[in-house]
């Protein structure tokens, strides 16, 4: 039989062989994953350079667009410089003859306005007043019915200033 010396012996021999059996099945799971892990990172590296390779050409490709826009931009720039240089070519040769032929047209009714006065003074024609007053004689009405219509007169500026 064994002593109680040999038996605890045998005990902690017996615990050993099972702690020991743990730690190298636990070992061997730990391998195998890492194992695993491995050849992951090494299929990641595999397809990683063939990812690199096609967003470094969608770069690319992004930063041709780019140009390509910058050129537009700076074409549509100078266009928009252009037809404001036409524009105001066109308002310098078209808008000074129109104002002067406006002013024209104004002073031409103007010296007809001042030569039927004139007239009128002088006797040769009824006045702007004798033909208002006969349109009032006959109930406000002109020689066809229709109902007369009085231009307003404006005010003469008192500033003595002109337009600005």
């Amino acid at each position: 039989m064994l002593t109680g010396g040999q038996l605890a012996g045998l005990i902690v021999a017996v615990f050993w062989a099972v702690l020991v059996t743990f730690i190298a099945l636990t070992l061997l799971r730990l391998a195998r994953l890492l194992r695993e892990a491995g050849d992951l990172v090494r299929d990641i590296g595999d397809q990683a350079g063939p990812l690199m390779d096609d967003m470094t050409r969608t770069v690319q490709r992004a930063n041709e667009q780019l140009g390509r826009t910058d050129v537009i931009t700076k074409q549509v720039a100078g266009v928009t410089q252009n037809v404001s240089a036409v524009t105001t070519v066109m308002t310098s040769v078209v808008g000074g003859p129109l104002v002067k032929a406006a002013a024209f047209s104004y002073g031409v009714r103007k010296a007809l306005a001042n030569r039927d006065d004139d007239a009128a003074h002088s006797g040769d024609a009824p006045s702007r007043q004798d033909r208002s007053r006969s349109g009032r004689s006959r109930g406000g009405r002109s020689r066809n019915g229709q109902a007369r219509t009085a231009r307003p007169e404006l005010p003469a500026r008192s500033s003595g200033r002109g337009r600005r």
